[in-house]
């Protein structure tokens, strides 16, 4: 069986098997000083990929865990999987998904049990609220977390239609800056749009009828890309961020960052990119070209993480903040973060052993179970 084994920073007290995520799945055990992580399931839903799952579950059940750690949403195949193991460990320990994120970056950065300031942006990850989290800003150690900061939410208009259907998500964005005047608006991407099944999508909205709300970085890079490229639909998941990226990557300038909202809202901070929307809208009027418009995006988005991860820092006394989930699979938001966050002498940790994704969650999980335990 094909496994990568990681030295732990510390020594668990009980072995944990750690069944990971929904898709990009990998099981883990930790077991004293080391970690051992099975190959990727790619999606659970999938039967030849659950079987594999099943498989690896029960290579390291042979070594008879104490603790089971899984991710919160209940309605993930590994979620489901460990309370049947429940008979077996005795224990099960739901993991917050970001918080696994962060956990598993600090693990193979060898950090011990200490605060640090976490960035997990991906797709999606149900929160303790049951709202579906992406672009969160945490205090935390293995053991515990509090979410300093985050995304304003934005619904998914059809739910998971909205992922294959960013166009989705980029319309809603224009109606909040907008209101109803952004069909009036002379860029590509509204001229192209269906009118009409708009009006079904924000009646739905207004209905409140399968509109999940996220606070998704995943799903802003979405909606921006989707309104720059002037393309409404992606064959796979991030297709279209991908091509923002590559985009960004090509421009040779620099270029400023778009303005953008941070608002003070009782323990946490919102940020609310309601205004980079009408700069980027702004910039398509004069006809700036696409990779500008993309490189000073991305320029953004790493400018938010310097500036809420320098509030935090100068609050707390924290100078470490750890970069992890999906969306710093982006090279040039990871080149352009890492450099604002040094400019401010914090000192940065990014995943060097696995991957950002969801592939490397399993090894947050079992790190924050075996400290719970």
């Amino acid at each position: 069986m094909e496994i990568n084994k990681i030295k732990l920073p510390f020594r668990l007290k009980k072995a944990v098997l750690a069944l990971g995520a929904q898709a990009k799945n990998t099981v883990c055990l930790a077991n004293g000083n080391f970690a051992y992580i099975s190959r990727v399931h790619p999606d659970l839903n999938k039967p030849d990929d659950f079987l594999k799952f099943s498989k690896s579950v029960g290579y390291f059940l042979r070594k008879k865990p104490r603790i089971i750690a899984c991710d919160l949403h209940p309605e993930y195949q590994s979620t489901k999987y460990a309370q049947q193991l429940l008979p077996v460990s005795g224990s099960i320990f739901l993991i917050q998904h970001h918080h696994a994120h962060v956990a598993s970056c600090m693990a193979e950065n060898g950090l011990k049990n200490e605060k640090v300031i976490g960035v997990a942006f991906d797709g999606t990850g149900l929160g303790h609220d049951h709202a579906l989290w992406g672009g969160e800003f945490l205090l935390c150690d293995y053991k515990n977390f509090t979410r300093c900061a985050s995304l304003k939410e934005v619904p998914l208009l059809g739910g998971e239609r909205a992922i294959s259907e960013p166009g989705r998500l980029a319309a809603f964005w224009l109606y909040t800056a907008y209101k109803d005047n952004f069909l009036k608006l002379d860029i590509d991407f509204v001229r192209r749009m269906d009118k009409n099944k708009w009006r079904v999508l924000k009646s739905m909205h207004e209905k409140n009828f399968n509109t999940p709300s996220t606070s998704s970085m995943g799903r802003l890079f979405d909606a921006v890309s989707s309104l720059v490229l002037s393309k409404d639909k992606a064959h796979f998941e991030a297709e279209l961020a991908i091509e923002l990226e590559k985009i960004a990557t090509g421009y040779g300038l620099e270029a400023m960052g778009y303005e953008f909202k941070i608002i003070k809202q009782k323990d946490k901070y919102i940020i609310d990119p309601t205004v980079i929307f009408k700069g980027i809208v702004s910039d398509l009027r004069k006809n700036v070209t696409k990779a500008k418009i993309a490189y000073a995006f991305h320029f953004t988005v790493a400018q938010i993480i310097q500036k809420i991860s320098l509030k935090i820092s100068q609050k707390t006394g924290i100078k470490k903040v750890v970069l992890s989930g999906g969306v710093f699979q982006n090279k040039l938001l990871l080149k352009m973060s890492l450099g604002l966050l040094q400019q401010k002498n914090l000192c940065v940790f990014t995943h060097q052993k696995l991957s950002c994704n969801d592939s490397g969650l399993s090894l947050g999980q079992a790190m924050v179970g075996g400290v719970r335990n």
